[in-house]
Formats: structure tokens, sequence, C-alpha cells
């Protein structure tokens, strides 16, 4: 498990609380630090639970509880901080959580449409590229689990929470002058092939996996020819769509990227919180459907009730910006929703490809970010391993065949 930064101590804990609380006089009685997610549970920061007990000025020193998440950079090797630079990560999600996400909630205020859609940041610091949160858990709050991935009931909390936060943020966008354009570093994108190591890397062990099998072996083929041209079909996929209506997409919506509540009584899901925004991008919102679609869901949830998906998600994202008046661009009906999300469907076969061997991996050896995003002896190793995965070779066997139907598999698909 990776261990909190030596910075995180009672001092800056201390600090945090009272620029929140505006209590300069506040006193941390109590202070726990623990990891907060194994290895192989996340590989976009360092989450480090705290539990602070502590007492305010104004309160004749009775003492207050409170649980916190505090999200720091990965304090990788000098390589990866150098393949990670250009996408700039921890800034933008700092950025989003300080200027954009409170603009969404007050949009959906506008039309007595608000619900919590993402927990909200009590401290951000840009020095350290740490962020703290309430910790959700003490809301009941949890991680589903992303090895047995999720049924319709979650999937429908989930996509009404992501159509009203990409609804309100095209209205924001619109109202605001393109401010949320400049969002163009999503995991595929003009800057920077840094995701090379981890998305071909991960490609080619695919590849060789399906070599290996008599049924799969003319699809190993077609992955070997296709791998040169890979990040640059990635990129038109991320392209943003022509005249018509473009987002700021989450970017990395799964299973550990959302909390959510169960009833206590019949133990359905009944809310859920979107969490880590450090990949999202200015898009298509179907990007994001595919990767949920395509990393989280159960089978045969996944191969038979997409289009089901689609439209409920497309009803809910057309309302909202109907209630909000957007008219910067023709609002889409399904019939061309549909088509966006075929002419996007590149994602969701890396989602499924490359992507969910990693989210439902259950070995950890090697499971680091140095190892996903690396392509030396130990990055191969990690992920040939993950094509050992008795469920990945099902899932691979049964969606492949789909994906060289439609065409994904072709070097020359951007043309």
């Amino acid at each position: 498990m990776a261990a909190a930064p030596e910075w995180l101590t009672h001092d800056y804990i201390e600090h945090a609380l009272r620029t929140h609380y505006k209590d300069d006089k506040l006193q941390i009685v109590h202070l726990e630090l623990n990891p907060a997610l194994g290895p192989g549970e996340n590989y976009g920061g360092v989450l480090t639970r705290v539990r602070v007990r502590f007492t305010l000025s104004q309160q004749s020193q009775e003492e207050q509880l409170q649980n916190l998440i505090v999200k720091t950079s990965i304090d990788d090797d000098e390589l990866t901080k150098e393949l990670m630079a250009p996408y700039d990560i921890y800034n933008r999600e700092m950025t989003i959580y300080e200027e954009v996400l409170p603009k969404l909630n007050e949009l959906l205020k506008e039309i007595d449409e608000f619900e919590p859609l993402f927990p909200t940041a009590i401290f951000v610091d840009r020095e350290r590229m740490a962020i703290i949160f309430e910790d959700l858990a003490v809301a009941h709050y949890v991680m589903a689990d992303r090895v047995k991935r999720l049924d319709k009931d979650h999937a429908h909390l989930i996509l009404r929470k992501l159509a009203k936060m990409h609804a309100t943020s095209a209205v924001l966008n619109e109202r605001n002058a393109g401010s949320l354009e400049k969002y163009d570093r999503g995991f595929f994108n003009r800057y920077t092939d840094a995701y090379s190591g981890y998305f071909v890397g991960g490609l080619l062990a695919a590849a060789r996996w399906m070599s290996q099998e008599p049924e799969c072996a003319q699809y190993g083929q077609k992955l070997f020819e296709l791998a040169p041209h890979y990040m640059d079909i990635g990129r038109e996929c991320f392209a943003p769509l022509r005249e018509s209506v473009n987002v700021l997409a989450h970017g990395d919506v799964w299973t550990n990227n959302v909390m959510v509540k169960y009833d206590a009584v019949t133990g359905r899901p009944v809310d859920i919180l979107l969490i880590d925004f450090q990949y999202s991008f200015w898009g298509s919102p179907t990007i994001d459907l595919h990767h949920f679609f395509n990393t989280s869901l159960l089978e045969p949830l996944r191969r038979e009730e997409q289009g089901v998906l689609f439209e409920f998600y497309h009803r809910i994202f057309r309302n909202i910006l109907t209630k909000l008046n957007y008219k910067q661009n023709p609002i889409p009906s399904l019939h061309q929703f549909q088509l966006q999300a075929e002419e996007k469907r590149f994602f969701a076969m890396h989602s499924a490809v490359v992507v969910q061997p990693v989210m439902i991996s259950e070995d950890s050896t090697d499971a680091c970010f140095n190892a996903l995003m690396n392509d030396d002896e130990r990055g191969i190793r990690f992920k040939n391993r993950l094509y050992n995965n008795p469920i990945v070779q099902q899932n691979l066997k049964a969606l492949m065949p789909v994906f060289d139907r439609k065409g994904l598999l072709e070097v020359n698909q951007c043309c």
C-alpha cells in the first residue's frame, strides 16, 4: 500500500481545518492516518484516510470528530513523473473542484433539479498537489466491488448523475464563452503520447494472448497491425463533435470512481456520487458512456442492453439541456445520439480490450502506476498477467468478433 506523504502531518491537517472552519484557534486533539486503498485499487493518486478529533475556539473545548480523505499525487520514479507531466492531472482536478463543479450545482438549482453529483472539496493545496474531502464513508457511501461489476440499478444511478453533469457543463460553457474548452487533455490528446506504454503495451499484451488462442488468433494479428496506429486513432476519437453538443466529460467513469450508498434493509443502491476528475476533457458525452459500459457493467448487461442504457441517459441529458435553454448547438435526437455513439465506438473497444483487464484484475503482483505506464520488462510482465484472468478471456472471446464486424480493428478507421 502507498504510504501517506511525509508532509501530511499534524500541523498540515490542523492548518487545513483552520482554513476550512475559518478558526485560527482550532486545535487537533488526536490524529490517525491510514492508507485508503490497496495495490491495484487506484492508479491516479495516493488516497489517505484521516480520522481527526479537534476543538473549535467557540465551542468550549467540546471535541469534534471528522473523517477525511486526502488525495495526493503519486510519488513514483522520475520517469513516470516525466511521462505524466503533460497531462497535468492534479492541477486540472483541483481547478475543476474549485471553479467548475460548484457552478454546475448552481445551474441545477436554477431549474429545481439539484441533487449532489460529487463530493465537496474542503481544502485544495496546489503547492503539495493535494485535495482534502470529507470521507464519504461516514455518510455510508462505499465503493462497489470492481471485480463483480455493476447491475442495472447501479447503472441508472450513475447515468442520471452523469447526464446532469454533462448537460450543465454544456450550458456553463455556452454561458461563459467557451470556458471549458481548454480542458483538452483526456487520455488521448494532441500534446502527448505518454500513455502509449499503457495503451499500446496493453493492446500488444492482448494480442500476444489472442495469438495463442485458435479462436482469437485472427484478432490477435489485427491488433498487432493496429498497434502503430493506435494513439492516432485514439486522438481522432477524442476530438470534439462538430456542430453538436460537447460536454465536460468525466473522462474516467468506472466502478472505483463512483461512491455508492446502499439501502440498509434491501441492500439496493439508492445514490451515487462521482469522484476523480483528473482526466476530465471537452468532448463527446458518448466517450464516458463507452468507458463506463465496457469497464464496469455486468455481463450480459454490457452485451445486450447498451441501447436501452443509451436511451435512458439521453432522455435525462436532453431534458436538462432543454430546461436550461441550451442553444449553442442542436440537441441531438436519440437517433442522432446513437450515431454519435457509433462514431466514438473505438473507445468502447479500447475500454474492453486494454482498460477492463486492469480494472478487474485480482493479481496485485507489480500492480503499481510504474508497471502500468512503462513498457520495460516489469511492465510487460504485469500486462501479460492481466490476460491470464479467465473472466477477461471469456469477455474478449465474446466481444472481439463484434468489434471486428464494426471495423474497430482496422488500421484505416480514422479516414
